[in-house]
């Protein structure tokens, strides 16, 4: 009996469902990482929610300034109508005191009222206060964005490290292997002694758990960026691109030390925070100036033995005046609070003159860190070439019976350790370089505008 129509049969009605079951691998490169944690980073959607708060503190600040209106009204029923005494006098002089209740059963009253204030030195100076807030809240999103794409770079960076150096061990290991291969062939036409096979067997044997842990690594740095991008920890993901070295110019590592105040966000912020403390310290000694208010009032009053009203009933009323107040004694309440917000303001200058100082020292040391990594990769280039050459000509040598297998391992691990300072350079000088944009407050050409500008 022919199976194959009952096999295509059964293949065509599963599947699909095995096929669905197969989860998609979401390729990563280092602008989608980018992008991605832009929009799922956590501490940048806390900053966020920071920038929204400061908007409204600024609505409230100017709420105080403008007008309020208030509608009321009123309706009270009499239980017992209050009385006034009088004194009276009858035809012969006689004084007797007299009740005369006063009132009525029902009363009706609703009245508009407006104030506006005229001056008031704390509303003004809050609602100055609030705006450069505003702006401090934004300088530290901005903050908070270039750090979160540094350290998506950072990662990214690592886990392209991991890879290159899970895959440089893998291909030692084969080396390693294919040299094991050619001695047990000498070794069986009895040009090579059992030592020369030993020391490859052993080779081999050394660099096996290198490779564990170099898969262990490179998984582990994996995990990692997800969980600075933000993605779920089961996604499946292959990360693509490469370190590739690209030369910073060098006249923005020239200008970078002068430049790096006045384009770091976070020395801008605390800037700001500085002249939102002086505010306060503005805003509290306004406390002992006065307050002047003007008010209006316009009110419909009205007051029945019955229910029976009409509008014929209700009489209107109107006022308005000018209110000043003045604060005489508090218990020095305001000097107290004057001299709290000083002491903010000497503690913000001390952090600005501490975020200024470790500025100048780190945009320092970056610069250091780029210059030294940059000669280094351009030697590994060179010392790699020759490495690669040397280990040829070993190979060569010992296939010909001209050199030893000591000779054959030193060559592998002289090659090896070229490959590994290579890759560590260039992973160096592009940390660097993140870290750079970051004290420089330079966003990648690649996100939205609206992020970059």
């Amino acid at each position: 009996m022919n199976q194959r129509p009952l096999f295509v049969f059964f293949l065509f009605i599963f599947a699909p469902a095995i096929f669905a079951q197969q989860p998609s691998v979401r390729r990563l490169t280092i602008e989608e990482a980018v992008r991605v944690a832009m929009q799922k980073n956590s501490d940048l959607q806390s900053a966020h929610f920071e920038v929204d708060r400061a908007d409204a503190r600024v609505q409230e600040a100017w709420g105080y300034a403008m007008p309020s209106v208030s509608l009321s009204g009123r309706y009270t029923r009499t239980l017992k109508q209050p009385v006034f005494f009088i004194q009276v006098s009858d035809s012969t002089g006689t004084s007797r005191l007299q009740q005369l209740r006063i009132g009525s059963n029902h009363a009706f009253d609703a009245g508009l009222t407006a104030s506006q204030i005229l001056f008031n030195g704390t509303v003004f100076v809050g609602v100055g206060a609030a705006s450069i807030y505003s702006e401090a809240a934004r300088d530290m999103f901005r903050s908070k964005e270039l750090e979160t794409v540094t350290s998506v770079k950072k990662s990214f960076y690592q886990a392209l490290l991991a890879a290159e150096a899970r895959d440089l061990m893998r291909s030692s290991l084969k080396n390693a292997e294919d040299n094991l291969r050619n001695v047990k062939l000498l070794r069986g036409q009895g040009i090579l002694s059992e030592y020369d096979e030993l020391r490859a067997i052993v080779a081999v044997d050394n660099l096996r758990p290198s490779v564990i842990q170099a898969e262990t690594n490179a998984t582990l740095a994996v995990d990692g960026l997800k969980t600075v991008v933000g993605l779920d920890a089961s996604e499946p993901i292959k990360i693509t691109g490469s370190m590739e070295y690209i030369p910073v110019d060098d006249s923005l590592l020239t200008a970078a030390p002068s430049i790096v105040l006045d384009r770091n966000p976070g020395f801008a912020a605390a800037q700001k925070q500085v002249d939102v403390n002086e505010a306060f310290v503005m805003a509290e000694r306004s406390n002992y100036l006065p307050t002047i208010a003007a008010f209006g009032t316009y009110q419909y009053q009205s007051a029945r033995n019955t229910f029976n009203v009409s509008t014929n009933d209700f009489i209107a009323s109107s006022q308005v005046g000018l209110q000043l107040s003045l604060s005489l004694f508090q218990g020095l309440q305001t000097n107290a609070r004057v001299q709290q917000a000083q002491v903010d303001v000497r503690k913000s200058q001390e952090q600005l003159t501490s975020i200024e100082r470790k500025l100048k020292t780190g945009i320092t040391a970056v610069v250091g860190s780029l210059t030294a990594a940059r000669s280094r990769i351009q030697a590994q280039e060179r010392t790699v070439e020759q490495a690669e050459r040397g280990f040829k000509i070993v190979t060569t040598r010992f296939l010909s019976g001209a050199a030893t297998q000591l000779e054959v391992n030193d060559a592998e691990l002289a090659l090896t350790q070229a490959k590994v300072n290579r890759i560590q350079a260039k992973y160096d000088y592009l940390i660097a370089a993140a870290e750079l944009d970051q004290l420089l407050g330079k966003l990648p050409p690649y996100l939205p505008s609206e992020d970059r500008d």
